[in-house]
């Protein structure tokens, strides 16, 4: 009497006709749960994953699962699984793909590489599609008067461009290439490789093209056959005004050429702004510090300052102290978005002791501190006002 066995799509927990897509989700989550170092010791699981891995490597082929989906057992030879692994054990998963347990083991490991030499998927399966070209970094320096108003600078990159002479297919003009016989122009082949664990299927790139899909018989002369060459290119870059130090300016399309009708990649140009002697900025401030005499900030005085966009003048009051910060509305830096105005700037006035007085001078300090009341001074009365308390307070 034949062994009755368990409907292939029931181990699975799916429904019959389920798509390949199904099939691989509700294999990875089995496996995921039966798997032997998951499970040490656990025979039951073993006997569940061996019965997985059989349904799997059926309804994960085609043609086997066509013959399955119209005929059940009776259209799969009656042995198959015994030999191959099936039901025999978990070391044999004969039939399996690589590239799908890649899969597994990398959402189960974090990228898992040392299980048969399962890394991963390869991406040579899409070695045909269109790629966007690889981009490019350049950085540009700039005066902290170009980056305040604005500049158009040109650089100078090297990138690979589509040959002119091939079109970037490689072949030489009036040929075409043709289509790779050995993997039918998919560009991957699949291999057997036989392990520890048992036999394996694993996908890569086909060695008779590169896992480009084609054969190349007359190379481009120009190009040798690569399809792109190597340019020397110079490049307009508008500098928007108010553009600060580290920002990065985006020109799409102008880096590397694209691959099988790609777009090209993008450059990316990062400005480095050199400091200024005077000027330093925060945003779209600027700060300045400027030295003023003892009798300015006595008497007051009209200052000339300077700016991004030239001098001003600007009156401060007797008795300015030092540090004092005044602010020059809409003196700072545009801004590079353009969805603000102008940022401010802000002064700080330094208070300069003078050195090297002659006796003269010296003589008429004395006589100017002689004649100026405390009452004059006000942080330092009130400095002294707090000393004498704290004392007092101790007795």
């Amino acid at each position: 009497m034949a062994e009755e066995r368990r409907d292939l799509y029931e181990v699975l927990g799916l429904s019959k006709g389920a798509s390949e897509e199904e099939i691989k989700k509700a294999y990875r989550k089995l496996v995921k749960k039966y798997h032997p170092d998951l499970n040490p010791g656990d025979k039951e699981a073993e006997a569940a994953m061996k019965e997985v891995n059989a349904a799997y490597e059926i309804l994960s082929d085609a043609e086997k699962k066509a013959k399955y989906d119209q005929f059940g057992w009776a259209g799969i030879d009656p042995t198959y699984g015994a030999g191959q692994g099936g039901y025999g054990g978990f070391g044999g998963m004969g039939g399996i793909d690589m590239d799908d347990l890649g899969d597994l083991f990398g959402s189960m490991f974090g990228g898992f590489g040392g299980f048969g030499g399962m890394g991963g998927r390869s991406s040579s399966r899409n070695s045909n599609r269109p790629q966007k070209g690889r981009d490019i970094e350049a950085e540009i320096e700039l005066s902290f008067e170009e980056a305040a108003f604005g500049c158009e600078k040109t650089i100078a990159v090297t990138r690979l461009e589509n040959c002119a002479s091939c079109g970037g297919s490689g072949a030489k003009a009036g040929t075409s290439p043709e289509t790779c016989p050995h993997c039918g122009g998919t560009g991957t082949v699949r291999t057997m490789q036989r392990t520890a664990f048992g036999t394996f299927q694993s996908t890569g790139p086909c060695p008779e093209c590169g896992g480009t899909g084609k054969i190349i018989k007359e190379p481009c002369p120009e190009c040798g056959g690569s399809g792109t060459v190597r340019k020397r290119r110079k490049i307009n870059v508008k500098i928007p005004a108010g553009i600060d130090n580290g920002q990065t300016i985006p020109l799409r399309g102008q880096a590397h050429g694209g691959k099988n009708g790609g777009p090209a990649g993008d450059l990316y140009v990062t400005v480095r702004v050199r400091p200024h002697k005077l000027f330093k900025r925060s945003g779209q401030d600027i700060y300045l510090e400027m030295p003023i005499s003892f009798s300015q900030a006595c008497l007051g005085a009209q200052l000339t300052v300077p700016t991004i966009d030239g001098k001003v003048q600007y009156s401060i009051e007797e008795g300015t102290q030092h540090g004092a910060t005044f602010r020059l509305r809409g003196q700072g830096l545009a801004d590079p978005n353009g969805r603000r105005g102008r940022g401010d700037q802000y002064v700080q006035v330094k208070i300069e002791v003078p050195r090297n007085l002659s006796e003269e001078q010296k003589d008429i300090l004395r006589r100017f501190d002689e004649a100026v009341d405390d009452e004059c001074y006000n942080e330092k009365k009130g400095f002294f006002a707090k000393v004498k308390e704290l004392f007092n307070k101790d007795k």
